[in-house]
C-alpha cells in the first residue's frame, strides 16, 4: 500500500534556535487541523541540541543534519529535494502560524494557479505588525530607506513604497516579495525557477527566488488573513562566540555582499557600482555631520563605508560569492 501524499511540505532550517524551534513544531502541529503536513527540519550545524531534540521528540520529521551552516538558501533546497507535495511552505524556526494560517495557504494556493509564491501578514508577540510585503531593491528605494524618509513619510505612496506602509494590512494585493519567514510556494514553480540561488549565503535569497518567480510569468501574492507570528533575528544572535559589536559588523558585512550580488545579478555591474557609491556616499556624509559633535557615529559610518569597501572585494564587484561559510 502507497503512502498518501502529503497536501503540504513544511521546510525548516535550524540554527541554533531550539528552544523556539519546538516551539514552531508544536503550533505547526497544532494548527495545522486535517492538512497532511510533511515536516523536513534542516539543521545548519546547531551548536545547541537542536538536531538531537528533533531526532527525540519528533521522529516521524524528516531531518537534514549538516556538518556545517550552509546559510538560509542552500540549506532550504536540501529541504525542497525532500519534499513530495504540491505546496511547499518555508518557514522560519522563531515563526509560529496563526489558527487557520496553513490551511488558508494551502487553499488560496488551490484556488489561484497563477500565483507561484505567496506570504503571510507577519506580526510580533503582541500582535505589531512588521513589514510582510515589500517592493524589489533599486537605487531610488534604497535611498528612501536609508535617508530615513520612508519612515517619515510612510503613509505616502511614494515614499512609503518599500514595505508598503501606506497600504492597508488587511487587504491581500499582488506585491513583488515577501519575507522569507513563511511563504508558500508551488513545488512545480520551485523545480522551474531552480530552487534558490546558493550564492546568497544570508538576506536577498528570498528577493531574487520571487523576482525569478515573477520572471517566470507567476503572480506573488500577500496574504493578510494568513497570519504568522514572527520574532526575528534569532538565528542571527547565535553567530559565533564574538562580542555585539563584531557580531553586528559580521551581519553588516553579510547584507553588504547579498546587497552587491544582488544588484550585480539583476541590474549589471553599474547597478552594483552605483548601490556601492550610493551607500558609501551617505555613510561618508554621516560621518562629516558627526564628526564634532558624535564621534561614535562618526566612528561608526566610518567603519561602513570599510566594510563595504571589504564587501566589494569580497564579491568582486558583486560577481561571485565568497566560500561558504561566511
Amino acid at each position: 500500500m502507497t503512502e498518501q501524499q502529503p497536501d503540504v511540505s513544511v521546510v525548516i532550517v535550524s540554527f541554533n534556535t531550539c528552544a523556539l524551534l519546538r516551539e514552531c513544531i508544536l503550533t505547526l502541529k497544532r494548527e495545522s487541523g486535517a492538512l497532511n503536513c510533511e515536516t523536513i527540519v534542516v539543521d545548519n550545524a546547531s551548536r545547541d541540541g537542536s538536531a538531537d531534540m528533533i531526532e527525540q521528540e519528533f521522529p516521524e520529521i524528516t531531518l537534514i543534519r549538516s556538518d556545517q551552516n550552509l546559510g538560509f538558501a542552500a540549506a532550504n533546497n536540501l529541504g525542497f529535494a525532500k519534499a513530495h507535495a504540491p505546496y511547499v511552505v518555508l518557514l522560519n524556526s522563531d515563526a509560529f502560524v496563526k489558527p487557520e494560517a496553513m490551511q488558508r495557504a494551502v487553499a488560496y494556493m488551490q484556488a489561484n494557479p497563477r500565483t507561484g509564491l505567496a506570504g503571510a501578514k507577519l506580526v510580533g508577540r503582541q500582535d505589531e505588525w512588521q513589514p510582510s510585503a515589500r517592493m524589489f531593491p533599486s537605487l531610488l528605494n534604497h535611498f528612501l530607506m536609508i535617508s530615513g524618509l520612508s519612515g517619515k513619510y510612510s503613509q505616502s505612496k511614494f515614499f512609503g513604497r518599500v514595505d508598503r506602509t501606506w497600504a492597508d494590512p488587511d487587504q491581500a494585493a499582488a506585491v513583488d516579495w515577501v519575507p522569507g519567514a513563511f511563504s508558500i510556494v508551488r513545488r512545480d514553480v520551485l523545480e522551474q525557477v531552480q530552487y534558490f540561488d546558493e550564492r546568497f549565503f544570508l538576506y536577498y535569497e528570498e528577493v531574487d527566488l520571487c523576482r525569478r518567480i515573477r520572471d517566470a510569468g507567476y503572480d506573488i501574492w500577500y496574504l493578510p488573513d494568513v497570519e504568522v507570528v514572527h520574532i526575528g533575528g534569532e538565528s542571527s544572535r547565535t553567530v559565533g562566540d564574538v562580542t555585539m559589536s563584531e557580531r553586528g559588523a559580521q551581519i553588516n558585512l553579510w547584507q553588504m555582499r547579498s546587497a552587491l550580488m544582488y544588484f550585480y545579478k539583476h541590474h549589471g555591474s553599474s547597478g552594483a557600482w552605483q548601490w556601492l557609491q550610493l551607500e558609501k556616499n551617505w555613510h561618508r556624509l554621516r560621518a562629516l555631520k558627526n564628526k564634532k559633535s558624535n564621534s561614535a557615529k562618526a566612528e561608526n559610518a566610518q567603519h561602513l563605508c570599510e566594510l563595504l569597501d571589504q564587501a566589494w572585494l569580497d564579491t568582486q564587484g558583486g560577481k561571485e560569492s565568497p566560500p561558504r561559510p561566511w
